[in-house]
């Protein structure tokens, strides 16, 4: 597996830019409206993915970047395995 510094996230809020530009009429001055929107939980919470509070913390990817390339990263195979079992038993409850 590749590590690569990709921004897949400034992609898709250009695609999102564009399909609100172009999808959308532009209200002449005769055309005045107002309109209110309730978002249902689900749309709040994308919304709240694409804060600027859930960025990505570089530096501890450039560090397991780094111990990754050098083979010092250690790896807890129970620890994972532990994480995996707990949230299978999470979604069938």
């Amino acid at each position: 597996m590749k590590i690569t510094q990709n921004d897949y996230r400034a992609a898709l809020t250009d695609r999102v830019n564009n399909k609100k530009t172009t999808n959308q009429p532009t209200p002449g001055p005769a055309q005045t409206s107002s309109a209110s929107v309730d978002f249902s939980p689900a749309a709040r919470q994308l919304q709240n993915l694409n804060s600027d509070q859930n960025d990505v913390n570089l530096h501890r990817v450039e560090a397991l970047r780094t111990a990754l390339a050098n083979g010092t990263l250690a790896i807890d195979t129970s620890r994972i395995a532990d994480r995996i079992i707990h949230s299978a038993r999470d979604l069938l409850k």
